[in-house]
């Protein structure tokens, strides 16, 4: 037989959708190149035909995605703060319980740690906007990996038509160092709570699964034990480092009878369409980036670490030509857009 499931409302698209059109009016810049946002209606207007995912992460409490938007004079028209202030006002009035009503909504919370400005007590270049920009990429990327995986399910929004550092010593041992964002790996560990929970109830989790979400759950809390112990500045323990030596590892064993094509990074979502101009707003994830800092240790010693990061990607495309993942990587492979503006603050 079949059953029909109508698209469900999802809090990114209801942002898209009141950040467009008639809701931010008219451009009032004059910069050139036009900002990314920027169409010409087909009444013969300037208008913010498109959204930018850096308008979730804003209404997710980052600043600095709001900088950028200025920045970038995407923000540039005459209603645009008057709706976004809207839109602010009413997302900040969400509870902790608003924010877990469902899984899609836990993933956006689960997010907004990262978003945040990191102060005095966290390692000196966490505290730097290039690591700022770091963060709000990643948070970027697993939005749009959310995106992807929920593109059936979710209803989407529209633009309508108008008519020098040392080295260590080699005598003491080099050890690893984990982002420590205890908050961050708290509501990830809610979130896998949350799955277990709901998947059991439902009996549709079987001994195998159930067993890898409760190895997940280790995973996080012992994440979050070391982070607080790297922000107090506390000496970690052999076994401490031997398990940030080979995490990695134990969360491969997580995954490890994943289907391969479901375990890649190289995933595209068509987020948005704008009808004046007949294309599609495209959010993807590209190719795993390696990122290089420099971290301190509690014996003084500072030392470089290189660990992975995710990239991100939002560009335009024929609204007949929305792309597929083969289609993503092919194009990666190929001849991939630009990164976003603000990729240059921190990377190559």
């Amino acid at each position: 037989g079949f059953r029909l499931m109508g698209q469900r409302f999802i809090p990114d698209s209801y942002m898209f959708s009141n950040l467009v059109g008639t809701y931010t009016d008219i451009y009032m810049g004059d910069k050139e190149p036009k900002p990314f946002t920027y169409v010409i209606s087909g009444a013969g207007r300037p208008i913010r035909g498109f959204p930018r995912g850096l308008d979730v992460m804003a209404l997710l409490g980052s600043e600095r995605a709001r900088e950028l938007l200025d920045e970038l004079d995407d923000s540039n028209y005459t209603r645009y703060d008057e709706a976004y202030n809207q839109l602010d006002e009413e997302f900040k009035s969400f509870s902790d319980t608003d924010w877990n009503r469902n899984l899609y909504w836990s993933w956006l919370f689960a997010l907004q740690p990262l978003l945040k400005e990191y102060g005095r007590g966290y390692p000196t270049f966490m505290q730097t906007t290039a690591w700022q920009d770091k963060a709000l990429t990643t948070a970027l990327a697993s939005w749009t990996e959310l995106r992807h995986d929920t593109i059936l399910y979710a209803k989407q929004s529209y633009t309508m038509v108008e008519s020098a550092i040392p080295m260590p010593t080699p005598e003491k041992k080099v050890v690893g160092y984990i982002e420590p964002v205890p908050e961050f790996y708290n509501r990830l560990l809610a979130l896998t709570r949350m799955t277990t929970d709901g998947l059991d109830q439902m009996n549709v989790l079987d001994q195998t699964s159930k067993n890898r979400l409760e190895s997940l759950e280790t995973i996080l809390e012992r994440l979050v034990e070391l982070s607080q112990k790297e922000l107090e500045n506390e000496e970690l323990t052999e076994a401490d480092y031997e398990f940030i030596k080979n995490f990695g590892n134990e969360l491969n064993g997580v995954i490890e009878e994943v289907d391969e094509k479901a375990k890649k990074t190289t995933v595209v979502a068509d987020v948005h369409t704008e009808g004046n101009t007949q294309q599609v707003l495209e959010e993807g994830v590209g190719y795993v980036d390696i990122i290089v800092v420099a971290y301190k240790l509690p014996d003084g010693r500072i030392l470089i670490g290189a660990g992975p990061v995710m990239s991100y990607y939002e560009f335009k495309q024929p609204m007949h030509d929305r792309l597929t993942d083969e289609q993503w990587r092919e194009l990666l492979s190929s001849k991939p857009p630009e990164r976003p503006e603000w990729y240059a603050h921190f990377a190559d």
